[in-house]
């Protein structure tokens, strides 16, 4: 499964911005996994000047596509994709981690 369809099939709309930055920091992860381990500091950097945006933009963009997904989209699906069950709307990092290690695993 691609990037965007599972962003779409979580009930992401591709019409948030969020949606956009979410889908450019999963690839650059997929591309190096050193970003999930400064999520703030290096990849919403990343994020801001591919968007000529702010960290702070970014951040909050991304907040409100994990939330649209919490309670508007398809929180069965994340959960099925987490592997356990998420009794409350993850973090900005622990979404696109549990996003990533899912593509990770469909990739191999």
């Amino acid at each position: 499964m691609n990037i965007t369809t599972l962003m779409s099939s979580l009930g992401i709309r591709s019409t948030l911005k969020g949606f956009h930055y979410v889908r450019f920091g999963l690839e650059l992860c997929m591309e190096n996994e050193d970003y999930l381990l400064f999520v703030y500091k290096v990849l919403y950097t990343k994020i801001a000047e591919k968007y000529g945006t702010t960290q702070n933009g970014v951040e909050a963009c991304i907040r409100t596509a994990v939330s649209n997904c919490w309670y508007k989209g398809n929180r069965r699906l994340l959960c099925e994709i987490a592997g356990y069950e998420l009794t409350q709307k993850p973090t900005n990092g622990e979404f696109i981690d549990i996003l990533y290690r899912y593509l990770k695993l469909e990739k191999e």
